[in-house]
């Protein structure tokens, strides 16, 4: 059943992908201000959007390890940090080519993109802290209240770009501003759901391996009781 749905998301996350893409890059028109740089939005921001739906399912995951002591909830939050974390760097990263080509740097220490950082640096720190722990209790508990002390982070970067008297360098909310001509709603919703399909196909495929780890785990831990 679960490779049946990978084989769904993944097949149904890449042929909407080339199907928005040929759409964005062929049949949209340049932004106006920005030209035709503008189209990194497309990419840009759904991929946030989808790193934080599986950031938040991670937190509700961790809370409920250290509540039920499942490890089942444990696979299920390394599994999601792990492809929410790339696709915060596909942020990052995208965000860099579009700042080069608007602002004529790479990078700006303004409060939206430090804190974005963090908290990519902080859920990097989550996938390095658990292979040095070999014991799984300590690991999955320890991950786990590491990812609920991570997503503190994440309303601060919601945030930064909508408190008073704060400046920043980073375009406002555009679905909240209304800067988002009609023309580019359906590319940019479709762009989200593309992100959200293709990162399920991903955990799912994570969620198995760590199926098999966890069964690793229990024969060591049986060897080690003989």
């Amino acid at each position: 059943m679960r490779e049946k749905a990978v084989y769904a998301c993944a097949i149904a996350g890449i042929a909407l992908m080339v199907w928005n893409l040929h759409t964005i890059f062929m049949g949209l028109p340049n932004d106006a201000l920005q030209g035709f740089i503008f189209r990194i939005i497309f990419i840009h921001v759904p991929a946030t959007i989808a790193a934080y739906c599986f950031y938040t399912v991670a937190l509700v995951t961790s809370i409920l390890f250290l509540a039920r002591r499942n490890f089942v909830y444990d696979s299920i939050s390394v599994a999601c940090i792990e492809v929410a974390t790339v696709l915060i760097l596909v942020n990052l990263v995208t965000g860099s080519i579009w700042g080069r080509n608007q602002w004529g740097v790479w990078w700006a220490w303004d409060l939206r993109l430090t804190t974005q950082l963090m908290c990519f640096l902080l859920y990097l720190g989550y996938l390095l802290v658990r292979p040095a722990i070999t014991e799984p209790t300590q690991r999955a508990t320890l991950s786990a209240f590491i990812a609920i002390f991570a997503y503190a982070d994440i309303p601060l970067v919601v945030m930064a770009i909508r408190l008073p008297n704060v400046r920043t360098q980073h375009p406002g909310p555009v679905l909240e501003t209304g800067g988002l001509a009609p023309v580019y709603v359906a590319p940019f919703v479709i762009g989200i759901f593309v992100m959200l399909l293709i990162g399920t196909a991903l955990i799912l495929v994570r969620l198995q391996q760590e199926s098999e780890q966890r069964e690793i785990d229990s024969l060591r831990r049986e060897l080690h009781a003989l």
